[in-house]
């Protein structure tokens, strides 16, 4: 990384965190680009370098979330999910690295939990949805109407434990975290 390009990435990163951190008090809408630039550090002229509007930026807040979560799996390369092996999610592999971002990242989810739309949370829960879930799943159940109905239970259940732990400020350590999904995904055989 160059000098400029890392200077950049720096000052982008000090504007994501400063919206962020003002989302958390009040809309996007009564958010000015002072509040921004004065909380960040850096000069208004600064904005306007990096971005045109307010929403530029969050677009690229998004971005830069997406690509630390993906990045937070530590995968040397993309992830085949033909093989079976892999395409079973629900594994400590894939489990705790996942849980880690969460916590790591907790405030943000928090954040994105409470507004969506803002974040625009639906598309990058479809795109999971078709580039992850549904491949992975499709391991293991052939008969398409089943499947909906597997990939809702794995996808939505899931989501609930770990929106209900961050929720709860991530007070439950990660292993007894997975021990517990486990367990609900198996509580026939408990």
């Amino acid at each position: 990384m160059k000098k400029n390009e890392s200077k950049y990435f720096y000052t982008a990163q000090l504007m994501n965190q400063a919206l962020l951190s003002l989302i958390e008090k009040k809309d996007i809408e009564y958010i000015t680009i002072t509040e921004i630039t004065k909380k960040a550090g850096v000069n208004r002229s600064t904005f306007y370098l990096h971005y045109e509007t307010i929403y530029d930026l969050l677009d690229e807040t998004i971005e830069n979330l997406n690509k630390k979560f993906i990045t937070s799996f530590n995968l040397q390369k993309p992830l085949d999910l033909r093989n079976k092996e892999n395409a079973f999610l629900i594994t400590n592999k894939f489990l705790v690295p996942y849980l880690e971002f969460c916590k790591e990242n907790k405030h943000v989810l928090k954040l994105i939990y409470s507004k969506p739309q803002l974040f625009n949370a639906k598309k990058s829960y479809q795109t999971m949805y078709n580039n992850i879930f549904y491949p992975a799943v499709s391991q293991f159940v052939d008969d398409e109407n089943e499947k909906v109905y597997v990939l809702e239970f794995f996808t939505q259940g899931i989501v609930a434990i770990i929106h209900k732990w961050i929720a709860l400020d991530c007070n439950m350590e990660i292993n007894n975290l997975i021990t517990l999904i486990y367990k609900c995904i198996n509580y026939q055989n408990n």
